[in-house]
């Protein structure tokens, strides 16, 4: 799960502020918002459903509460730092850890924003759920930072794609567009 977590936060370096937090999807997906989305499922999950919550006082505005505004954890407000994020996403790597480390696979908890009869979860379910969630995340982060500015690659020197030139790039582009247009007839 770590790996994603680089992974993740990889995604964030060298972009502006703008970079960082403009909307690339109809549904207003950004990159930033989905490190804050991820540091939010890993606290409510590996915090909350066994009964290990991470906020000790009020959490913020956008934490599963009652009414939070729609879509809140995705996207951070220009008071939200990038730091105050990426700080706040290793502190929920740091709690799940702990959680991990302190209870059995087969640990039960429950989530309390799930329907009664599918609250009850172990530890073991939780984990894998929260794997798939932060792997997911780590793709849409893959295509937008792709979309933003070109750059490609699942971590610091692990870029995953041949070793071709921009030409070569351009072709295999031109292709598939090709391609994509015949089979459309």
């Amino acid at each position: 799960m770590q790996e994603a977590h680089d992974a993740l936060l990889w995604k964030l370096d060298g972009l502006s502020e703008y970079g960082v937090r403009r909307p690339l999807t109809p549904t207003g997906t950004n990159l930033l918002g989905l490190v804050k989305h991820v540091a939010g499922v890993e606290l409510a999950y590996f915090g909350d459903t066994f009964g290990r919550p991470f906020f000790d006082e009020e959490p913020p505005s956008w934490w599963y509460t009652e009414e939070p505004e729609p879509n809140s954890d995705m996207w951070a407000t220009a008071d939200e730092s990038r730091g105050q994020i990426v700080g706040l996403y290793r502190q929920s790597w740091e709690h799940s850890n702990s959680t991990i480390a302190a209870l059995p696979l087969d640990a039960l908890g429950h989530v309390p924003w799930r329907p009664e009869e599918r609250r009850e979860v172990t530890l073991h379910h939780i984990m894998a759920r929260v794997i798939a969630d932060t792997q997911r995340h780590a793709g849409h982060a893959d295509i937008m930072r792709e979309l933003i500015d070109g750059s490609v690659g699942y971590l610091p020197g692990k870029d995953n794609m041949p070793p071709q030139d921009q030409t070569w790039w351009e072709g295999h582009l031109s292709r598939l567009e090709r391609v994509a247009r015949e089979a459309n007839g």
